[in-house]
């Protein structure tokens, strides 16, 4: 029955207080007294009119000021305003409670107190408000003085000792109403205690989150700071073995020494090679994380760079028979950025693209997209190898992150490159992006400012961090 009487509720509740808790149930409890309230408020009406010898007019205007009320709901409902309704509510029960306490018992009149009820629920309903709400009270009592000041006297149309059952009935009435205003807003406060606390715990969490982070990025950034003080310690020896190495070769190869020994040779120094990549990555990427990358901005001919770098990408394409096509679109001109990162980055996109390719074709393109918000440099590497599938693309640029365990057996590699080409193309104000399909090539596409603002850049980086 309850589920019942809450969806008649509802349907006077406009759409707009559905949204917010608090406002739904002050909009339910107005429609559920303007509802209930008059039928208990008609008992006082229909003993005037009983007790009231020519009960004419005066009593009529009291059962439609008690009847009114009831139209309420149906006005909050079109309109959507329930402060509007409100200040209506607590006019009309003023109006009521004066007009009635003018004609039966004046100031002694068991009606009266309702205007004191009506002031408490204008600043219960209107409490933002509180200087309309006594502007209101002060106009209702001076209408009251006025009129009983006009006249001379109150009106008696009933003797004052007959008006006790409608005080009994007045102060019962008004106890049930303010009994339930009391009970709604006693479980409104405990409501917002309970948001309050809830929303310092919600705050308490926040800044244990916050300080988790922070714990979490300072390790992140020690970490990174141990491996970049780690990987340029190791680069030191490494360069020994494979200096060392290349030399025993040539003086091996020039002495006639055995193949098999010149094979260990081949097998050290290609270890070492290897192993120096990987430290040169590991190095490169906690140099990033750690901030502590500077970049060179230089100008420099595209033409020009492309050329140096085909020239030192043709010998790996050559390896494994691929043909190596270089296409340009337009007039290339000169670009401001770190030649040397750049050049990183283009180098990496092409060793990876003849690693994974066999007797196929690398197609390198060039081009300078001219726009009026500025240039933009975009160099592309499609290749015809294994292809990567569609669900495997997102892996490509995580750190340390390769695409299958057989791939990675195959064709070696630590995962690394991918994600600082990446992170050093975001440096320079760019990104990478690939499209691919498994087994027939994959394309990734370079786009880079081609003049470089290192202080956008530093204030795009910082902006995340800033935010976070």
């Amino acid at each position: 029955m309850w589920a019942a009487v809450l969806r008649l509720i509802d349907w006077f509740v406009p759409e707009a207080a559905k949204q917010e808790r608090s406002e739904r149930g002050l909009a339910r409890n107005f429609v559920f007294t303007h509802l209930a309230g008059p039928l208990m408020a008609q008992s006082i009406c229909l003993f005037l009119y009983l007790t009231d010898p020519q009960p004419g007019p005066v009593v009529w205007t009291m059962i439609l000021a008690i009847c009114s009320f009831w139209l309420l709901p149906f006005v909050l409902k079109f309109t959507g305003n329930l402060q509007l309704v409100a200040l209506l509510s607590v006019q009309v029960l003023a109006f009521a409670s004066l007009f009635g306490s003018f004609h039966y018992g004046g100031v002694s009149s068991p009606l009266l107190p309702w205007l004191v009820v009506a002031l408490l629920l204008g600043f219960f309903y209107l409490g933002d408000r509180p200087l309309l709400v006594l502007g209101m009270f002060a106009g209702d009592v001076a209408a009251f003085y006025a009129a009983y000041a006009v006249n001379g006297r109150f009106a008696e149309r009933v003797a004052i000792e007959q008006l006790t059952t409608v005080g009994w009935i007045s102060i019962f009435s008004a106890t049930v109403y303010m009994s339930w205003m009391a009970i709604y807003y006693v479980g409104t406060i405990s409501l917002r205690s309970e948001l309050e606390q809830e929303a310092e715990r919600h705050r308490l969490t926040a800044e244990r989150v916050r300080q988790a982070k922070e714990h979490a990025d300072q390790a992140n950034l020690s970490r990174s700071i141990f491996l970049a003080k780690m990987s340029h310690e190791f680069r030191t020896p490494l360069n020994a073995v494979i200096g060392y190495s290349e030399l025993l070769l040539e003086t091996g190869e020039d002495e006639g020494a055995d193949e098999q020994k010149l094979a260990d040779l081949r097998r050290i120094n290609a270890a070492g090679q290897h192993l120096l990549a990987l430290v040169t990555d590991v190095l490169d990427l906690s140099r990033i994380e750690a901030n502590a990358v500077e970049l060179s901005t230089e100008t420099f001919g595209l033409a020009a760079f492309i050329e140096g770098v085909v020239a030192t990408a043709r010998p790996l394409t050559d390896q494994k028979g691929n043909e190596l096509v270089i296409r340009t679109s337009g007039e290339l001109g000169e670009v401001i950025t770190d030649q040397t990162k750049l050049r990183q980055v283009v180098l990496n996109l092409l060793s990876n693209a003849a690693k994974f390719t066999s007797a196929g074709r690398i197609t390198l393109t060039v081009r300078r997209d001219r726009t009026p918000a500025g240039d933009w440099v975009e160099i592309r590497v499609d290749d015809t190898g294994i292809g990567i599938a569609e669900k495997d693309l997102p892996k490509l640029f995580q750190d340390f992150a390769q695409i299958s365990a057989k791939t990675a057996g195959q064709y070696g590699g630590t995962g690394l490159g991918l994600a600082v080409s990446q992170k050093l193309c975001a440096l320079m104000g760019g990104a990478i992006s690939v499209t691919s399909e498994a087994g027939r090539g994959s394309s990734f596409t370079l786009r880079i400012p081609a003049v470089l603002a290192l202080e956008e850049v530093r204030n795009e980086a910082a902006a995340p961090a800033e935010a976070a």
